[in-house]
């Protein structure tokens, strides 16, 4: 069965949290603190995680990091009861794959952490449809392995990351706007654009010889963003 670990002081928030994603047949491994959260994953790497942002003690933040160090494309949920958007943000830069922000509709995160868990678990229905492994010059994309290595090196990603470089070296000159690529990558009909704009910078940092002057994942300035294969001449 999957495991989802959810780590939340509030016994209140953490106990609905547990019944909707019970219900969904999904079992459920609850932390009040970072640290018991952190113990949990050591004894069992979780399939998910959901973390509160302000936890008492280790901040959601500093969980997420050392989670990162157990599984590093850990799918991750972060909870926040700020409403300032640079928090949200700043969730986001430093590696969770989605957000929702307190008071948040219970049935919503049960549909985004199975969106999540959808992509992670997905591959190719048959080799017509996609190669296992998207190779553009030094850059190769294993999606049965979910391994990224670059000019030679193995290159850290989360779960959202791989999808979204996945995407795009698999549909290489093609332009896409932000909402195709929530439709597209996340699975979701709706949701805040800025998650694209902070995972393609992610991505840029990682891929990029120059994250501020890209070459591979470029912007198409009120069109969306587009993937330059290596062997392609550049656009005019």
């Amino acid at each position: 069965m999957t495991d989802v670990l959810v780590v939340e002081d509030d016994p209140t928030v953490a106990e609905v949290l547990g019944l909707y994603l019970g219900q969904a047949g999904l079992a459920v491994r609850h932390a009040p603190t970072g640290e018991d959260g952190l113990a949990l994953a050591a004894e069992s790497a979780p399939d998910l995680a959901v973390l509160d942002l302000m936890l008492p003690g280790m901040d959601g933040l500093e969980v997420m990091r050392r989670l990162r160090l157990i599984r590093a494309d850990l799918p991750v949920i972060m909870l926040t009861a700020r409403g300032d958007e640079e928090d949200r943000i700043l969730g986001l830069q430093v590696g969770a794959d989605d957000y929702l922000g307190k008071p948040f509709s219970p049935r919503e995160l049960v549909l985004r952490a199975q969106s999540l868990l959808r992509r992670v678990a997905r591959r190719p229905e048959s080799a017509e449809a996609a190669p296992d492994v998207l190779v553009d010059g030094d850059l190769a994309v294993d999606r049965a392995a979910h391994r990224v290595v670059l000019a030679g090196h193995e290159v850290a990603v989360t779960a959202r990351e791989f999808d979204l470089l996945a995407w795009f070296v698999a549909h290489p000159g093609r332009v896409a706007g932000r909402e195709e690529l929530m439709r597209e990558v996340w699975d979701w009909e709706y949701g805040d654009a800025s998650t694209v704009t902070v995972h393609v910078r992610r991505l840029r940092e990682k891929v990029e010889a120059d994250p501020a002057n890209p070459t591979r994942l470029v912007t198409v300035f009120g069109a969306g963003y587009r993937w330059d294969a290596a062997d392609a001449e550049p656009a005019r």
